[in-house]
């Protein structure tokens, strides 16, 4: 492998390359075969096999992502939710008890509230704004704290500096999905965070063209997870990864633009008299905007804000914008535009959406990189 670079951008173009290369190619080459040869392993862990998550075309991904966020290693899966699930099913037993942040990625809250009990598991939901109440949820059975790093949809920024401290003190395994965040804005592990998860269909890739997700920190913490993975076959297949580490090399390009894009779209929005509220931590109006500035070198590019009417008057905006793509998911290069009661936490009830400030004309607005003044003109036609 290459030697280590100290500086991201050099790292996302060559951190996990072989070196010397194969046969001269710039480019890591797509290892498009399931099976290997026999090479004495003795482990069935150890066997090259793709399900095992160890074909040279994923290795070279996973020293790649455990260099950007200065981790032991990582391991790349077949999407988002199989990194969040193996991960947790992977660091929990039958019995244990999680304290998890009460505004979550809808998919995660269903795999808290809807399949837990089922594998033995308990959750309970936290205030993470609010380090003082973690301790009195704490259960003997406790057994590791989940947070995100920027909440999805309404860009909440958590008291993250506290997370990692905490865990220590009572014994936890800390996670924390830093889909939102990227390693362009914030380094978990700096932070002192054990596990770091990705959502790698969004920012890391970049392109709206695969779905992968990322589990990366300790490396005892990652094997048991890889373990786990060979056991429920998230594996991320050699064209995906491919796709993934090429889709990495401009991450810093594209996060750096969309934050600053992002910004400037949530400046516009607040100042117009058809907007009621704007959701994002580079605003000096978001009730955490001092601790994103501490925390973040960028507040990225998803941003959430609601009109001066209901959701039928959202849905009117939506179909008037020319340049969003009115779809779910988030961080690639096209502007895309959703309602996230109809999309990511259609999964949640009304009343807990209602609970969790979600209502129904709430949109969620992930900036791409086309031009910022285009988007802004776009906007104003429709909210005209």
């Amino acid at each position: 492998m290459t030697p280590t670079h100290s500086r991201l951008e050099t790292q996302l173009v060559h951190a996990g390359e072989p070196d010397p290369p194969f046969a001269g190619a710039v480019e890591m080459p797509i290892f498009q075969s399931a099976t290997y040869r026999y090479a004495g392993e003795r482990g069935y862990d150890d066997v090259r096999y793709l399900r095992s998550h160890n074909t040279p075309t994923q290795l070279a991904l996973h020293a790649k992502l455990a260099a950007l966020e200065h981790a032991e290693a990582a391991l790349a899966t077949a999407s988002g939710m199989a990194a969040i699930s193996g991960a947790l099913l992977g660091l929990l037993n039958p019995g244990d008890h999680l304290l998890a942040q009460s505004c979550l990625y809808g998919g995660t809250h269903d795999l808290l509230t809807q399949e837990f009990e089922n594998l033995g598991l308990a959750a309970t939901f936290i205030d993470a704004d609010d380090a003082r109440g973690w301790e009195r949820a704490l259960r003997p059975n406790t057994r590791a704290i989940y947070v995100e790093a920027l909440t999805n949809p309404l860009l909440q920024v958590a008291d993250l500096r506290a997370v990692a401290p905490f865990a220590r003190a009572h014994g936890l395994i800390s996670l924390i999905d830093s889909t939102f965040a990227t390693p362009v804005n914030f380094l978990p592990v700096e932070h002192g965070f054990d596990v770091v998860l990705h959502s790698a269909t969004k920012y890391l890739n970049g392109h709206s063209d695969i779905v992968a997700g990322a589990a990366i920190g300790r490396a005892e913490l990652i094997e048991r997870i890889r373990h786990k993975q060979i056991i429920l076959g998230g594996a991320l297949d050699p064209h995906a990864a491919f796709l993934l580490t090429r889709g990495l090399k401009t991450l810093a390009l594209r996060v750096r633009y969309q934050n600053e894009s992002a910004l400037r779209v949530a400046q516009f929005l607040e100042r117009h008299p058809a907007v009621r509220r704007v959701h994002y931590p580079g605003l000096a109006s978001h009730p955490r905007h001092a601790r994103a500035r501490e925390l973040f070198a960028g507040c990225g590019g998803v941003l959430s804000f609601e009109l001066q009417g209901d959701a039928q008057q959202a849905d009117a905006f939506s179909a008037r914008l020319r340049i969003p793509a009115v779809a779910p998911s988030l961080g690639g290069v096209h502007s895309l535009l959703t309602r996230p009661a109809t999309t990511s936490h259609a999964g949640l009830s009304a009343t807990d959406r209602e609970r969790l400030g979600i209502t129904d004309a709430l949109l969620r607005l992930s900036v791409g990189i086309e031009a910022t003044d285009d988007l802004l003109e776009d906007l104003a036609q429709a909210l005209a």
